[in-house]
């Protein structure tokens, strides 16, 4: 389980700007930059998961889609040089 978690502010200061997110309906993995989530920095990372909306299955289906999981907290964002990190449905 993602719980307890590290707070949104104390990823931030520890040098993990990104969180990674992994979507069920389209199987992708996108990265969110915590600098701009609009939360308190007091919110834990964990309570985060149930806000997650995946843009590409939401317009597809019209209406939010957010069957989304949380990955892992990260230093930089997914590109070519940091492929997203491996993940198995069951576990974290």
């Amino acid at each position: 389980p993602a719980q307890p978690s590290p707070t949104i502010g104390d990823a931030i200061n520890g040098g993990y700007r990104y969180l990674e997110v992994h979507c069920h309906g389209c199987d992708t993995n996108q990265t969110v930059d915590l600098c701009i989530v609009r939360r308190q920095k007091t919110t834990p990372v964990h309570e985060l998961e149930r806000y997650m909306r995946c843009k590409p299955c939401s317009d597809r289906s019209g209406r939010p889609y957010k069957r989304s999981a949380l990955v892992c907290l990260r230093a930089t964002p997914i590109s070519q040089n940091a492929p997203r990190s491996v993940w198995w449905p069951g576990e974290r």
